[in-house]
């Protein structure tokens, strides 16, 4: 507990290389090994070091308790799919979904939006979301997802506003969260500059047409 409290003050304070050292000696500890994984994986992401944070989920996911199964395939995932990686983030949040219970809808709405990145055909994109809004698991990190199923549905206003909530949540609390969804932070405002982009072209599109 003591490693713990120190790898998070390093944390806090971005002193990431130190975290990193401190979650290798939890890791050798063998206390909670997947808790330190999944620490290892924050560090390395707070050093931009994306192969390594996959590495360190991937090994988080098979030492871990069933009970904690899903979360770290779940992240592992998320990890994938901002990487690009669609294939395997759709197998892996798929897992997820397999093993998890009361944020299932999040991990299923998530499968959904890799298969649409590796460029197939989802079909129920409407029921998907329905029941991500209705879930606890559809708050916090559930309105990133939120936001992409409702801009991927043509639906910019509402991925607007979900992208937006996440973005003030994920910035505006403590380094360690804000560091483990720098990717995400990152996804959501790119979306976000293409609905301006999208909606700047609507509106000169708009003033021609008045003009003719």
């Amino acid at each position: 507990m003591l490693l713990r409290q120190l790898y998070l003050s390093h944390m806090e304070a971005r002193r990431f290389d130190d975290a990193f050292a401190i979650a290798e000696q939890m890791i050798e500890v063998e206390v909670m090994p997947d808790v330190a994984r999944q620490d290892a994986a924050r560090a390395c992401l707070g050093l931009h070091d994306r192969e390594a944070a996959i590495e360190h989920l991937r090994l988080a996911s098979r030492v871990c308790p069933g009970s904690r199964r899903a979360f770290h395939l779940w992240t592992l995932g998320s990890v994938l799919y901002l990487a690009g990686r669609h294939a395997e983030a759709v197998g892996t949040l798929g897992r997820a979904a397999r093993w998890g219970t009361t944020d299932k809808p999040l991990y299923q709405a998530q499968v959904a939006l890799a298969k649409l990145a590796g460029g197939d055909r989802v079909r129920g994109l409407g029921a998907i979301k329905e029941r991500l809004a209705e879930a606890p698991c559809g708050q916090g990190y559930g309105q990133f997802v939120l936001g992409e199923l409702c801009y991927r549905m043509q639906d910019n206003a509402a991925a607007k506003q979900y992208l937006q909530r996440f973005v003030r949540r994920s910035t505006s609390g403590r380094v360690a969260l804000a560091v483990a969804l720098e990717g995400e932070v990152a996804h959501a405002r790119e979306l976000l500059n293409r609905i301006r982009e999208q909606r700047k072209v609507s509106k000169t599109s708009s003033d021609q047409g008045s003009k003719t």
